[in-house]
């Protein structure tokens, strides 16, 4: 867990000297590059019980080369930012680290309205937009997030959390730009966000192979709705790949996707270990889809020293129902794990139109009932009359 600090004014010097100090510990947003880079925010950041303004931020940022920007540890008993206005205030370098808004160990606060954007080329790892770390009690809501590195909001091992009311644009051809990821979080709200991406609209994860396992720190108890999504090469939800500290209870209604290659989409392998389990997911309305229900057991792994092959995840009580879908290519492809079948697999009440001749389902490895389904589902996936 990261060292609790006590806010002090901000001083350029001692920020750079302090960041260098923790490059160690926030590689993932150091890179080197010279393109052009542009950065907006304009957060206003209240206290979540007393409604105080604490502080506001309005920064610009707009150079040719590399920059720092340094804001940390905004804590428990105030949070401390850079105020006003920042124009190329370091000299260039080849290396950058770039912290939009890191938050650590925040208890209680209310991230509200303004809009954020970057755009640039980088050469090694992209950074995230906003990521909040080992907190709880925290709110998101009312912002326009424009072109993200990488992952637009990412809270992770941290719980009680509304995301409420985000507009998320990223190109769609753009890679990892994923919507928002709760990672390893519990008791999570996501509502009312309107996402297009040029990856997963929205990725609950918990970690990878035996890294994700000895953390074993499980997404659980969070709800998504009234999510309108655009992926054209990407999933309306996502769960996984990164699922080895266990992905449950999840419950996901209201749901709009408009060209977007799949509904929800469960990605796993062997060495993932954990599980995916309790998954209810009601009232999709799907427009131009590749694939409606997608199931793959045989995501891509990246085994080191430490990975275990026969640390295999169990995927079972993933539930569907209501579902209207036009201009689909394949309405499922479920692929489960030799000698490891996903189970509990049950689809009630959807309606799927499909374009051409094509295969319309298919499945291996996979077990569950169907009911209502349209059209007629394999045969692993037995009918059952009345409702499930």
């Amino acid at each position: 867990m990261a060292k609790h600090l006590t806010p002090r004014p901000f001083n350029l010097q001692s920020a750079i000297s302090a960041t260098m100090q923790m490059m160690a510990g926030l590689c993932w947003w150091c890179h080197q590059g010279n393109g052009p880079q542009e950065a907006l925010i304009s957060l206003a950041i209240s206290h979540f019980f007393s409604k105080k303004r604490l502080s506001f931020l309005d920064l610009r940022l707009n150079q040719s080369g590399p920059h720092f920007l340094f804001f940390h540890h905004m804590a428990e008993e105030g949070m401390h930012l850079l105020e006003g206005s920042v124009v190329s205030f370091l000299e260039q370098t080849s290396l950058m680290l770039l912290l939009l808004v890191t938050m650590v160990l925040l208890m209680g606060k209310d991230l509200t309205g303004g809009t954020s954007s970057t755009k640039g080329q980088f050469t090694l790892t992209r950074p995230y937009m906003i990521e909040i770390m080992y907190s709880n009690q925290i709110q998101i809501s009312n912002l326009t997030l424009v072109n993200s590195p990488s992952w637009f909001v990412h809270p992770i091992y941290s719980s009680d959390i509304i995301i409420q009311g985000l507009t998320i644009l990223a190109p769609v051809d753009s890679p990892n730009t994923d919507g928002i990821d709760p990672d390893s979080c519990s008791n999570t709200r996501i509502e009312d966000c309107y996402i297009v991406s040029g990856d997963d609209c929205i990725a609950v994860k918990s970690g990878w192979d035996e890294y994700g396992i000895k953390v074993g720190m499980p997404s659980q108890h969070i709800i998504i709705r009234r999510l309108t999504c655009i992926s054209p090469d990407s999933a309306m939800i996502a769960l996984g790949s990164e699922m080895s500290g266990g992905i449950q209870d999840i419950r996901a209604e209201d749901l709009t996707a408009i060209n977007t290659q799949s509904a929800v989409r469960i990605k796993t392998a062997v060495g993932r270990g954990a599980y995916v389990r309790n998954i209810f997911v009601e009232g999709m309305n799907l427009f131009t889809m590749k694939y409606v229900f997608w199931m793959t057991g045989s995501y891509g792994s990246h085994p080191d020293t430490g990975f275990d092959p026969k640390a295999l995840p169990t995927i079972t009580g993933i539930n569907y129902r209501d579902v209207i879908a036009k201009n689909v290519a394949y309405p499922a492809k479920l692929e489960g794990i030799a000698n490891d079948p996903f189970t509990g697999i049950c689809i009630s009440n959807a309606n799927i139109e499909k374009v051409g001749k094509k295969l319309a389902w298919n499945c291996t490895d996979v077990h569950g009932v169907t009911s209502n389904v349209s059209p007629e589902p394999c045969a692993l996936l037995q009918e059952k009359l009345g409702e499930i």
